[in-house]
Order: structure tokens, then C-alpha cells, then sequence
């Protein structure tokens, strides 16, 4: 059964949090997300890593309710799959140890986009004019109490909700990564 691109998993265990915050469980799962089952021989190859190395974060993925086994051609295959198109997290737990974990995810995320954006950039070059107009960076400064930004947030979530569909991406469509940050300006006004 394909990952239903709509399901979100809710990750609210510190432990669940630190373990997905790892740089090649944040892999794996974009990879599975975007191709669909794999086997850990095919995400292996798709990542440059080795097998054993993917097959035990697979495992231990599969342990938070990440992944699961997918339902195999034969019995040999052993194919892996998401088991929701994203996952969330709140970082506004009072427990330090959630607290912590949270931000540690966090980090591990932002520093897996960096890492995306600074690829990018070095094969931007390579990218059809119609792309590169299409894509890029931007930034802006708003003005919003945090019950604004909470709505605004869920207003952007609802424009992007009809493009994460499988079933219904339009023919030459590609991945596609929109990184939303939304972190309170230094009350000096420097940016």
C-alpha cells in the first residue's frame, strides 16, 4: 500500500524526537516519501551510503512508527515505506526533555535544508531558464501577533495540501522543497 501522501505522523515522544533527528533517517524518509517503497539495497545506492548502515536506520525508523514494510513482489524483495506523507512535532511542550529534543530535530532539519540549498545552488546553473525563474530564495519581514502567524501558517499549509498528492501530480512535475521559517525578529530591528 503507497504512503498516503496526506497522513500526517504526530511525533510528541522525546525519544521518537531524537531519533528521527538523525541526518540519514532524514534521508531515508525523503527518499521513501518521494519514490515510494524501496528496498535498502535501492536506498543504499539512491544515497551513497552501505546497506547495513541503511537497513539499521530503516529499523530503527520503523521503531517511531516512520516506515514500515511494504508489501514485496517476491519473497525475496524486503521494501520499506513511509507511512505518512510528513511528520509534525510541537515545540511547545513544558518538558525540558521534550524541549530539548525538539530542538534538536530542529536543527538537524535546518541543517539538512542548508545542505539541499547549497547543492542547488552549485547545479542552478544547469536548470532550464523556466525553472530557474520558478525557484529560488526570498525573504520577507512581517508584522503579525502569534495568533496571526498561527493562522497565516495553516493558510499556507492549506495552499500547499492539493500539490502533495500522488496520485494527482501534473505530468512533469518535480520535487519540490518549500522551507517555511517563521523565527520573531531581534527586537533592535537588525535583521
Amino acid at each position: 500500500m503507497p504512503t498516503d501522501d496526506r497522513k500526517t505522523i504526530q511525533l510528541g515522544d522525546p525519544r521518537a524526537l531524537r531519533a528521527y533527528a538523525h541526518p540519514l533517517r532524514l534521508s531515508l524518509i525523503g527518499l521513501l516519501r518521494r519514490n515510494g517503497p524501496m528496498t535498502a539495497t535501492q536506498c543504499a545506492a539512491a544515497l551513497d551510503e552501505n546497506v547495513p548502515n541503511c537497513s539499521f536506520h530503516l529499523r530503527q525508523l520503523a521503531k517511531y512508527g516512520l516506515v514500515e514494510r511494504a508489501p514485496a513482489a517476491d519473497g525475496r524483495e524486503r521494501p520499506w515505506q513511509a507511512t505518512a506523507g510528513s511528520t509534525s512535532w510541537t515545540d511547545d511542550s513544558d518538558d525540558p526533555e521534550a524541549k530539548a529534543a525538539a530542538d534538536q530535530l530542529n536543527a538537524a532539519i535546518l541543517r539538512q535544508y542548508m545542505r539541499r540549498a547549497e547543492a542547488y545552488l552549485a547545479v542552478r546553473g544547469d536548470e532550464t531558464a523556466e525553472w530557474r525563474a520558478a525557484a529560488g530564495f526570498g525573504d520577507d519581514m512581517i508584522y503579525v501577533t502569534a495568533r496571526q502567524l498561527t493562522a497565516l501558517t495553516e493558510q499556507v499549509e492549506a495552499l500547499l495540501a492539493p500539490y502533495r498528492d500522488r496520485a494527482a501530480r501534473a505530468e512533469g512535475s518535480r520535487p519540490v522543497s518549500i522551507v517555511q521559517m517563521a523565527i520573531p525578529a531581534p527586537e533592535d530591528g537588525a535583521a
